[in-house]
């Protein structure tokens, strides 16, 4: 598709505070509103949720902000936050951005070994922990447990930091093509770069009410969750109770959600374990989704149950989604959409020595975001050889494949590179294998994504045995354990394969791409 060349959006001011964007419009327009509600219990009355005004969010906010001033955090220094799934976590995110400080949001879901190496590796100064998530820091770092960041909140509000455009404003850690992950860092523009996804993706209102499913750490929720609905004056839910697929139905009919976002596997479990037709749905105009790919059988069954529509979203930790569907850019079924407005998005030869011309319809090639969107990251953190390696000229390559028809339609055709998706988590191979690697049982491993039935995949690990003749050297349970002894839950393979060798190029480097072929190989196997 024959590309404009550059971002023709409007772009950010000078001067640009993420938190403040977000935040002081609908403070000043409506500032009694409830801007967030939080909820335990789906089923406990709805005056029983945790809410928050617009009002209370800025000055906590900025409460929050004056703490870190008054711990001594000066612009640009790392906040760490490893929390649950707790209001607190949103207003130390967005506090330490007001402050102009860079927060690090972790999942709680990474082990002790996997936080240490963020912490490390982030430099950050400060840790934020529930006491479940408790960690020993090393030298320097000071630690701020729940009691202590509510006593954050308790001086007087400071205004919001006069940071510049570019200034980083949070970093994030995501798996890439090396086996550790590598933190991205956006700029305070990036909130302003999620502009494009407003009406072409969300369609979303300043009376809409988004209900949004993922945890307060990941950025799907920071961004689409609280991000948007709040730089557009809207209401957010979010759940942070038990686990249980039957609530979501029960939170859109208590609470009239009119958005609800997902990963595709969710929606594929709510239809599964919930009779939608006993719930009043009417509110709610149609869902989003993004993180994997939404299959033609799902979007069907969806459409068949709630009559409602599902627009989905292609995107990248580097600049968030670019490529949409939405109530503007009709469902093309297969296509997960078109470039959003205003931004400049292309299929650049995949071979780099072909150059940096955008491809015609129909040529398949990675998918590439011009360097000028607002929307895109700073850099990698500490990385500078890698980030090399991303650039074309005036493109950022992430990786994906695809072609756009004569239509502008995206389709995609999966990963240049081995990056495996995991429950809506990009997790490299290299990373799982490192791990198993160091077991005593296995002398050799590969890790790839294995189908295992449609629209379906889970990570699987092909183990050589160190000794096969051992009575524990076939058994997949110690090696299942030990991965998540050391990986967080959504990075730790589901399956265990044995064989007796790993496909190999003449150069001796592994095919991951055929592990799947090669299962047929195997001396056993086993699974969960």
């Amino acid at each position: 598709m024959k590309s404009r060349r550059g971002y023709t959006g409007k772009l950010p001011p000078t001067r640009f505070n993420m938190a403040r964007y977000c935040l002081e419009a609908a403070v000043q327009v409506t500032p009694d509103k409830v801007a967030l509600i939080v909820v335990s219990d789906a089923h406990a009355p709805v005056v029983e949720a945790e809410c928050w005004t617009y009002r209370q969010l800025d000055d906590a906010v900025r409460r929050t902000a004056a703490g870190l001033h008054g711990l001594g955090l000066e612009p640009g220094a790392r906040v760490m936050i490893r929390m649950g799934n707790t209001s607190d976590y949103a207003l130390l995110f967005f506090g330490s951005i007001a402050a102009g400080c860079v927060p690090l949001p972790s999942s709680a879901q990474l082990t002790e070994e996997e936080a240490d190496f963020l912490l490390a590796d982030s430099g950050a100064q400060l840790l934020a922990v529930s006491d479940e998530l408790a960690i020993t820091p090393p030298p320097g770092v000071r630690v701020l447990h729940p009691a202590d960041i509510a006593a954050l909140r308790t001086g007087e509000p400071v205004d919001y930091a006069d940071t510049a455009t570019d200034d980083p404003a949070f970093l994030i850690y995501t798996s890439g093509t090396t086996g550790q992950p590598k933190g991205v860092l956006h700029a305070q523009r990036s909130a302003w770069g999620r502009r494009p996804m407003y009406q072409g993706w969300y369609g979303i209102r300043s009376n809409d009410v988004m209900l949004h499913a993922g945890a307060f750490n990941w950025t799907y929720t920071l961004g689409v969750g609280l991000t948007d609905p709040w730089a557009n004056g809207a209401t957010t839910v979010l759940y942070n109770g038990p686990r249980d697929v039957t609530v979501w139905p029960v939170l859109m009919e208590q609470f009239q959600a009119t958005l609800f976002a997902a990963v595709p596997g969710l929606y594929r479990q709510i239809l599964k374990y919930n009779d939608l037709h006993t719930f009043n749905l009417f509110s709610l105009r149609h869902g989003l989704t993004a993180g994997e790919a939404l299959s033609v059988a799902l979007l069907e069954q969806w459409r068949a149950v709630t009559g409602k529509e599902l627009y989905e979203a292609l995107g990248m930790s580097e600049c968030s989604t670019y490529i949409s569907s939405s109530p503007q850019a009709p469902v093309r079924p297969g296509s997960p959409g078109k470039v959003q407005p205003g931004r400049c998005v292309a299929a650049l030869p995949v071979d780099r020595e072909a150059g940096d011309e955008p491809l015609l319809p129909g040529e398949m090639g990675l998918l590439a975001v011009h360097r000028s969107d607002p929307g895109l990251m700073l850099g990698y953190w500490n990385r500078p050889d890698e980030e090399a390696l991303v650039y074309r000229g005036d493109w950022f390559i992430g990786g994906d494949l695809a072609h756009f028809d004569a239509d502008g339609c995206m389709f995609y055709h999966g990963r240049n590179d081995d990056v495996m998706n995991a429950m809506g988590y990009r997790v490299s191979p290299l990373e799982v294998e490192h791990c198993l690697s160091q077991h005593p049982a296995v002398l050799e491993v590969a890790v790839t994504e294995l189908r295992v039935r449609e629209q379906v995949s889970v990570i699987a690990a092909f183990v050589v045995p160190r000794d096969p003749d051992e009575p524990d050297g076939l058994d997949a349970a110690p090696l299942l354990n030990y991965a998540h002894e050391h990986l967080a839950a959504y990075k730790c393979p589901r399956e265990i394969i044995f064989t007796d060798a790993l496909p190999r190029t003449a150069n001796g480097k592994v095919l991951r791409r055929e592990l799947a072929q090669w299962r047929r190989s195997s001396v056993d196997g086993s699974s969960l």
